[in-house]
């Protein structure tokens, strides 16, 4: 197999990308809605089989006449060639260059149009030959019209958040099922002030039909629904989602509501929602849900790069599906739920939530464009491994040309611990917390958020130099940032080896050692004191009680 980008990308990751195509979120935030002007979007990879990396593909100049093979991203399988173009972009992660930036999630849609024989390009093969193709937004959505119509579109429903530093759209596209290729697609330019956001739902409806500055969509999104007897209304009428991807239950429940958690947290009016988000649906005519939440809201007040690292960190708190609050989250309020999501207890059935933070995210990501520095230096790639709750975002500017070895494609994978691993050192902080979840995040949080506004702080001076040295010598301008990205990254993962060292030693086989004056507690004769011994509240042991009282009631001198 020849080692194409696509091709390498997909041989390192398809150990796992199937369940993480169905589990991923995007949040996307304008110019006019953060607080220094920049395009943020914001991509969770969740999968329990995806072993976290940072992608590098470095600029390149191809010869005239060569081909690129595209493998199936889920699958590994070979889907064939497409033509190479001239010169591609350098791409860390998925951001490009020229401050260009693609997420994704997977919807699914009607069933009858999710496979394609003889399609070539899958949603994989969409982001990351765009990347290295676009120098916009505009360019990327172009991109992806022109491939499926040329290749065919061998992927489920999904929606993309493709950005630059001026603008930031959301695109959601299906393909039209056995016996045509191709897809159907609608890409609209979230205004200016606004956010948006989508989790494993199509959230497009109703579009403008002619408006080519704010709304692009294929030429048969309409005609191809009607002739396939999905809908039978007016032009003005036709909703994309509730056509292609209706909402269900498990749409809103654990999907929509993740959108309606970062909605709630940046409006105050988006409680009205909740009811919507919790699953509780309203069907009109063509059965399109009628009591739908907005596709982009405006926020409140205008958010940060920090503000926006921290959207990623949610469990419902403060509203009625709050994972902290009941009994699931065990004695020690740990806020996540081992699967399978659905379950059933005498013959009902229930369901976990599905969180924006979820335990088996394998990379994370924070976006940020700005339009008024030199591309290589106006985009910074914030990245982080893990679960959002406990990772930390550190710096990659968008034009670095190398990557923190930590972070390296091939240190480590799923089946095989590496001590140097980003991937690793976040699962050991993240893993051992669960055990002891309210203590420990204590301890974790304000380090990450230490870390983090340090790091964007630290940016300011950073921007500055390298936007001065890049103007005038363009290769010292890179040079600079790669080395403050590769430092800082490897600095990150230092001191989260140094945090698991501390909460393991400190939580020890159920104990809390004590401290004093920021070190562990010793005796006169530098021996340890006793450790503190919480154990559980009051109302787990009611709990043990209740059920298993009986057995271990006491009825005469306990022992130890």
């Amino acid at each position: 197999m020849k080692k194409t980008f696509v091709g390498l990308m997909l041989m390192l990751l398809v150990a796992g990308f199937s369940y993480h195509a169905m589990a991923c979120t995007n949040f996307i935030f304008t110019k006019g809605a953060t607080t220094d002007g920049s395009v943020m979007i914001t991509y969770s990879a969740d999968s329990h089989t995806l072993y976290g990396e940072l992608y590098h593909w470095p600029a390149r100049d191809w010869p005239a006449g060569s081909m690129m093979d595209v493998v199936e991203w889920d699958t590994g399988k070979p889907l064939g060639k497409i033509a190479q173009v001239k010169h591609t972009y350098n791409v860390i992660g998925n951001m490009n260059e020229n401050q260009v930036a693609i997420g994704e999630t997977t919807y699914g849609g009607r069933e009858e149009l999710q496979t394609q024989k003889g399609a070539i390009v899958d949603y994989g093969a969409l982001i990351y030959v765009s990347l290295q193709r676009a120098k916009t937004a505009r360019e990327a959505i172009a991109i992806f019209g022109e491939l499926t119509e040329k290749y065919g579109y061998a992927s489920e429903g999904e929606s993309f958040s493709i950005s630059d530093a001026n603008e930031a759209w959301i695109l959601e596209m299906i393909g039209k099922g056995e016996g045509q290729l191709g897809a159907v697609w609608v890409a609209m330019r979230i205004p200016d002030g606004y956010v948006c956001g989508h989790a494993n739902q199509a959230r497009i409806t109703t579009f403008p039909l002619n408006d080519p500055q704010n709304c692009l969509y294929s030429k048969d999104v309409i005609t191809f629904a009607r002739s396939k007897g999905y809908f039978d209304g007016k032009d003005e009428e036709f909703s994309f989602s509730d056509t292609y991807a209706p909402v269900t239950f498990s749409g809103a429940r654990a999907c929509e509501a993740r959108v309606w958690a970062m909605f709630n947290h940046v409006n105050a009016a988006m409680g009205q929602y909740q009811d919507y988000a919790m699953g509780h649906l309203s069907k009109g005519k063509w059965n399109y849900t009628t009591n739908r939440m907005p596709l982009w809201i405006k926020p409140d007040k205008k958010l940060s790069a920090n503000d926006v690292m921290n959207l990623m960190r949610d469990h419902y708190e403060g509203t009625k599906m709050d994972m902290t609050n009941d009994i699931g989250a065990g004695p020690f309020e740990c806020p996540y739920r081992w699967r399978p999501m659905t379950w059933k207890s005498d013959s009902v059935a229930y369901v976990h939530e599905r969180a924006v933070s979820t335990q088996q995210t394998g990379f994370v990501f924070v976006a940020q464009s700005r339009s008024w520095l030199p591309d290589p230096v106006g985009g910074i790639f914030w990245f982080g491994l893990d679960d959002t709750y406990t990772t930390v975002f550190s710096p990659m500017y968008c034009g670095i040309t190398k990557v923190p070895d930590a972070y390296k494609v091939g240190n480590g994978d799923l089946l095989h611990f590496s001590s140097t691993s980003a991937f690793w050192a976040f699962n050991m902080v993240a893993n051992w917390a669960y055990t002891k979840y309210d203590y420990m995040i204590k301890d974790i949080r304000p380090v990450q958020q230490g870390l983090e506004q340090g790091y964007v702080a630290e940016t300011g001076g950073i921007d500055k130099k390298a936007a001065d040295l890049y103007k005038k010598n363009k290769q010292a301008g890179i040079t600079f940032i790669t080395d403050y990205s590769v430092k800082t990254g490897q600095a990150t993962i230092k001191r989260w080896q140094e945090m698991f060292q501390y909460l393991f030693v400190k939580y020890m086989d159920g104990n809390v050692k004590k401290e004093k004056d920021g070190k562990f507690e010793t005796n006169p004769y530098n021996m340890a004191v006793m450790p503190s011994q919480p154990g559980y509240p009051q109302w787990w042991f009611k709990v043990i009680a209740n059920q298993h009282g009986e057995v271990v009631k006491q009825i005469g001198p306990a022992g130890h």
